[in-house]
């Protein structure tokens, strides 16, 4: 049997070939992805948004960037290197000589396979003349000529070549390792024995450790672990948090400490500039004692949010370090948001756990846009506009106008809306006009049901009610003649109520939302009506039942309804006052035509009617069933597909980095100030987005009033409030002698139960004979 041999590389061509598919690779799918697509992308792309994004900071800083930028330039130079050494490899590999190759006697006699004993002979004189050694040949292909030779004329040395591919017979199979030899040689063991120590002990279990301790220390959401817990306790024992309370947890968090986060920087000049500020922007609670409250780094970002609410004039140092720390606070905002949520869970679940109130989570989303937009809360939105200053709302706000928002900015003439800001010149006025028509315009659609279930829009106590919201995103300059329509019926206090969160939510209807109101009960209306056919068949299929009821059957059912064993609600109650009607006019009717159709004719009809009925209620069914399953597959699809989070870029004058425009979308209780459904975090809202809201309908029946609310995260006086009416009702009871559930435990009961089965039946022919 044949042995194996194992050889390191001597001529190092093993080891070009591995090198070669190593750097392959590496080289080909980096380039794929790292490859610049177009090195004036980013500027074309700058020069799109310049119209209307010009004057922001984080536009300016981008367009910056990317100019003074040479990491595309690096990037190139990185692969165009790998390409060249891949190239070089490559060509290398080519110019090696195959050390391996099949045996052909046929080649080496160039000969074509299936040549004749003659032909062989013939060819082998005429190479042995001009290679023989005696005659100045090479004898290394002379003694192949004799071999090939050998192998096609010598019986042996021909069997050995067709069975083992050589004429000498088996030999031993050689495995090349792709190593270098010296790598194996006794003179450098030391040396690559400490290159493998210190790659496999040393480097590999640091680089691994570091990623494992970063990964513990932050959330799914890359926030410190202990910025989290210090939202969760400062929310607990703060339920309800107003605002400057807000910006001093928000503030303390780990992110902005130097000891946690290595680009948090406390620099010498602050002792000298952090009070400055202090004494400018006044009462900060500086003196507070509180723990991480009174911590320098927890005070030197509470001073730069404040003062980047304020649109204060800070030095290059401060700037620099502002920049930082106003660009973390929208993702803690997020989290701390997640964590009220998550404490409201909790207080639901579990009996005399404290929740936090709606208003601490809902300032949380309002301090998120102040952030944003850099204005402080009680500050007019038309100063999120560019060239609109403090000493020009007073020509919008007169009583010829009566401008306070957005919308009523909009809302207004041409001439008007020229007349008032009479203030800017062309220019800026084209440039507000532009920005201003850039302004996303949402409209919310709600649809009210109960998935997996028979009625869908009857709503029961404790069913879990599903709630359809569809966002559509338009453009101010797209909806502009919609808001001089709803001018004339959107006064002036809508804006007050809406940021008034004890106002009732009815009062902040707009007519978009009376409209939706009134389609929503046409719907009501259609759907009951719907119900009833339904009822209606139902009770005809039972009228139409040959088998009459027993007496002994109807005195139970009368005895049960009695002791309240079936319960139903008033629709219920309704049909079975109607069946009974329609029992006694078909009975009557029976009476009167008895002489005129003979009972197997009425049987047959009867027959016929329910079949029809049949067949009715069962398409009714499968369109129920189609459009459940339409639903599904949808919520499924929705779920696999992965869209992107770049929606549309926010118009924000002060923040120092592009933010996306985002949402919250939520369900609240105005009047006992808790969230009925968790917020949704609307991350893809670019043109329509449907979202489904969960929430468990009240134990108690009644009606209830809810709110349906969508706020931005980025942009302040755009948020949305709409009236959600519940009406719930009582919830069904169990039949508890069900016939589907009378299943007997054994065979004795069974035959028991078709004793007295066949014991009614007999009974029941009795009262038919007489």
């Amino acid at each position: 049997m044949a042995g194996q041999q194992f050889q390191y590389d001597d001529s190092g061509n093993t080891f070009f070939y591995f090198l070669t598919s190593f750097v392959g690779l590496i080289v080909i799918p980096a380039t794929y992805y790292l490859w610049p697509r177009d090195q004036n992308a980013e500027q074309l792309r700058l020069k799109s948004l310049r119209r209307v994004h010009g004057r922001c900071l984080w536009y300016r800083l981008r367009l910056m960037k990317s100019q003074q930028s040479i990491v595309p330039t690096l990037k190139k130079a990185a692969l165009l290197f790998g390409w060249a050494v891949f190239i070089f490899l490559a060509y290398k590999v080519s110019k090696l000589d195959r050390e391996y190759q099949e045996y052909n006697p046929y080649e080496v006699l160039n000969l074509d396979a299936g040549a004749s004993v003659s032909e062989i002979k013939k060819q082998y004189r005429v190479l042995s003349l001009k290679y023989h050694p005696d005659k100045g040949g090479d004898e290394a292909m002379f003694m192949k000529i004799a071999k090939a030779y050998s192998a096609l004329t010598n019986e042996e040395s021909r069997k050995n070549w067709e069975t083992y591919g050589n004429p000498d017979g088996p030999r031993v199979t050689s495995f090349g390792i792709a190593l270098p030899a010296w790598i194996v040689d006794q003179k450098n063991s030391m040396l690559v024995l400490l290159v493998y120590g210190l790659a496999f002990m040393v480097i590999l279990p640091v680089v691994v450790g570091t990623w494992w301790y970063r990964s513990i220390r932050y959330s799914g959401d890359q926030i410190l672990i202990n910025t989290t817990q210090l939202f969760m306790h400062f929310m607990y024992k703060t339920p309800t948090m107003n605002m400057k309370r807000l910006v001093m947890v928000l503030t303390a968090a780990f992110e902005f400490d130097p000891r946690s986060n290595k680009e948090a920087i406390i620099r010498p000049t602050d002792n000298i500039e952090v009070p400055q500020l202090i004494r400018e922007l006044g009462n900060i609670n500086v003196k507070k004692k509180e723990p991480p409250f009174c911590y320098p780094y927890s005070l030197k970002a509470r001073v730069l949010v404040l003062t980047h609410l304020a649109r204060m004039e800070v030095s290059e140092n401060i700037e620099e370090d502002q920049r930082f720390v106003v660009k973390k606070c929208p993702a803690l905002l997020q989290e701390m948001i997640n964590v009220g949520c998550q404490l409201t869970m909790m207080a639901t679940s579990r009996g005399g756990f404290r929740a936090p109130r709606l208003t601490s989570i809902e300032n949380c989303m309002k301090l998120s846009q102040m952030v944003v937009q850099g204005l402080q809360e009680a500050k007019s939105p038309l100063l999120q506009l560019p060239h609109f200053e403090e000493e020009h709302l007073r020509y919008c706000i007169s009583k010829k106008y009566k401008v306070r928002s957005i919308q009523d900015l909009v809302s207004l003439k041409d001439s008007d809306r020229r007349n008032m800001l009479r203030f800017l010149g062309e220019e800026k006025y084209d440039e507000v006009m532009a920005v201003l028509g850039s302004f996303p315009h949402i409209t919310m659609d709600t649809k009210l049901q109960v998935l997996d279930d028979e009625d869908s829009n009857n709503i029961t106590a404790g069913s879990i009610v599903t709630v359809t919201v569809t966002l559509t995103r338009k453009k101010m300059a797209q909806v502009q003649a919609h808001f001089k329509h709803t001018r004339s019926i959107q006064p002036q206090e809508v804006f007050e109520k809406e940021q008034d969160p004890q106002a009732p939510a009815e009062e902040t209807n707009t007519e978009e939302a009376q409209g939706d109101a009134i389609k929503n009960k046409t719907k009501v209306w259609q759907n009951k009506h719907k119900g009833a056919k339904k009822a209606a068949k139902s009770k005809k299929k039972k009228l139409t039942k040959k088998k009459p009821v027993s007496q002994q059957q109807a005195k139970g059912d009368k005895a049960k309804q009695a002791n309240g064993n079936v319960a139903g609600n008033e629709v219920a109650v309704v049909a079975k006052e109607e069946e009974e009607d329609l029992s006694d006019k078909g009975s009557e009717s029976d009476e009167a035509e008895g002489n005129k159709d003979s009972p197997s004719e009425r049987d047959e009809e009867s027959d016929k009617q329910s079949d029809t009925e049949v067949d009715e209620i069962a398409g009714d069914d499968e369109e129920e069933w189609e459009a459940l399953q339409q639903s599904i597959q949808r919520r499924e699809r929705a779920l696999l597909e992965t869209k992107s989070k770049v929606t549309h870029p926010v118009y924000s004058l002060y923040f120092p980095e592009e933010k996306q425009e985002w949402w919250w979308l939520y369900i609240a209780d105005r009047k006992d100030q808790t969230l009925v459904s968790m917020p949704y975090h609307v991350c893809t809202l670019k043109d329509t987005e449907e979202v489904e809201l969960k929430f468990p309908a009240p134990s108690k029946t009644g009606n209830y009033q809810y709110s349906v609310i969508l706020r931005s995260d980025s942009y302040m006086g755009l948020d949305k409030v709409k009236p959600l009416k519940l009406e719930v009702h009582e919830a069904k009871a169990m039949l508890d002698n069900h016939p589907q559930w009378d299943i007997p435990e054994t065979e004795e009961e069974e035959e028991d139960q078709e004793d007295s089965d066949g014991i009614e039946e007999s009974e029941e022919d009795d009262e038919d004979n007489d």
